[in-house]
């Protein structure tokens, strides 16, 4: 929290950012240091035990929003083997989108940048009773080895990333325009949520190829290593009261909240031990269209995170009031007021703040996909279904055209759910001797229509094929 501190000092010490001399000016230029420093910095002071720490949340929350950087786009490698067969690759897989935030605020609040009131505004438009906002960012390499004619061996190394938030106008309103709008009324932050993890897997498992002479059953587990977490959800009480003359702020905070160890954030922190499984079916069937059919069932990510018990968990359920402080002089924030606040002392007189360990869930991956061929099998249609559970994903329906020319495949996408609405993408594949290559999206409109569009994606595999 001192750095927000210096984040806010270093703000208001900018040629153009207005002094202030009394509490509720000093709520206004909170909020606009917050724009100035790129949506890192905070909104409210406290004094006493009954102080500031909604903003301590506010900022967690889009912290893992700007720090988080996610087939086809769908987060198996089974799916590839059919296409691939034998060999290893290296595979990126990412996805952002959300069904109220336009994709050119979103690339600002993903990978930092300038925020414009347009963009806000434009969004702002378009909100729900409630939104959703998720992130997907998978990399890493696998290898399918030969075991026998009938099955092979497969291993792998994999990074993830996700984060899934939802969040009504009231919340949204807050973070971007501050709580000036809400004067003398009160703003509503029930039912937040955001569960964000970043974690690490060594997978092992095997695919039969030959079941029944023309099925495919695959099966693999992986250990897991926990990197961060940082997990946030706010009760139906919660909310904030604004005093219409902006003198006094009172919130209901009703919310749970859980870190893991924040001193051992890197790719080598070890916070989390888990575990989880991938199960892929696949098989021909007859039906009366097309040449031939093929149905695909995938599940993977099915599994859990232990952390450890230097992870942190807060809860709190009480009504905080803040009259302010009031300001002579500037400097006198740093050198006195500032002495006065005490940040860790205030979390744990407002919070049920404790160590211990605990289990979270991961987003698991089902994804049912069903193909019918023709003419001279180079022209295939997909249907399919996609959910991703435990998290804020909306079912996601899609239709996809194949078209095969000679090493080559043309794939068009067209889908609606998901973290965004209307999605559509294309993908081209290459497939030689030695060689195999994936390029593609399942969200262009994200890169075509930024202003105007929800969603983006990419997805990228290139693999050196076995015998």
């Amino acid at each position: 929290m001192g750095k927000n501190i210096t984040y806010f000092l270093e703000a208001i010490s900018k040629p153009g950012f207005r002094t202030f001399s009394s509490p509720c000016a000093l709520n206004e230029a909170l909020f606009e240091a917050y724009v100035l420093e790129k949506q890192r910095c905070t909104k409210y002071k406290g004094e006493g035990k009954d102080q500031k720490m909604l903003l301590r949340w506010f900022l967690n929350l889009l912290g893992i929003l700007i720090v988080l950087n996610g087939k086809a786009q769908y987060n198996t490698e089974f799916i590839n083997y059919s296409a691939m067969g034998r060999g290893i690759a290296l595979n990126v897989d990412y996805e952002a989108g959300s069904n109220a935030i336009k994709n050119d605020m979103m690339n600002k609040l993903i990978w930092g940048g300038y925020i414009s009131t347009e963009m806000k505004d434009a969004s702002d438009k378009k909100l729900r009773t409630k939104n959703n906002f998720g992130i997907n960012l998978n990399y890493g390499t696998t290898a399918f080895i030969k075991g026998n004619s009938k099955f092979d061996f497969v291993v792998g190394f994999k990074n993830q990333e996700v984060l899934n938030a939802s969040f009504n106008s009231d919340f949204y309103r807050l973070m971007f325009y501050g709580n000036k709008r809400f004067l003398g009324d009160t703003a509503d932050i029930s039912h937040i949520s955001v569960n964000a993890l970043r974690f690490q897997e060594i997978k092992f498992g095997a695919i039969i190829h030959h079941v029944d002479s023309v099925a495919k059953i695959g099966c693999s587990v992986s250990f897991l290593k926990g990197e961060q977490l940082f997990y946030f959800k706010t009760g139906s009480n919660a909310s904030l009261y604004t005093s219409a003359d902006a003198s006094s702020i009172q919130m209901t905070s009703n919310f749970n909240l859980a870190v893991s160890d924040t001193s051992n954030r890197n790719l080598f922190g070890f916070n989390g031990i888990g575990a989880n499984a991938d199960i892929f079916f696949e098989t021909p069937y007859k039906s009366k269209v097309g040449k031939k059919s093929v149905l695909i069932v995938n599940a993977n990510n099915i599994g859990f995170i232990h952390w450890q018990n230097k992870s942190v968990q807060y809860s709190s359920d009480s009504v905080i009031t803040f009259k302010g402080y009031q300001i002579e002089n500037i400097l006198d924030l740093k050198d006195s007021t500032l002495n006065k606040i005490n940040q860790d002392t205030i979390l744990q007189n407002l919070v049920n703040g404790r160590k211990e360990k605990f289990n979270i869930n991961i987003p698991t991956n089902l994804v049912l996909i069903n193909k019918i061929y023709f003419g001279k099998m180079n022209l295939v249609l997909n249907t399919g279904f996609r959910y991703i559970f435990n998290a804020n994903y909306k079912p996601y329906f899609f239709a996809e055209t194949e078209y095969q020319y000679k090493k080559f495949k043309f794939i068009g996408h067209f889908g609606y759910g998901g973290y965004a609405r209307l999605n559509y993408g294309a993908s081209i594949n290459y497939s030689g001797k030695h060689l195999f290559f994936k390029l593609g999206s399942n969200s262009l409109q994200g890169y075509i229509t930024p202003k105007t569009a929800y969603g983006q994606g990419l997805f990228f595999s290139i693999a050196k094929r076995f015998k």
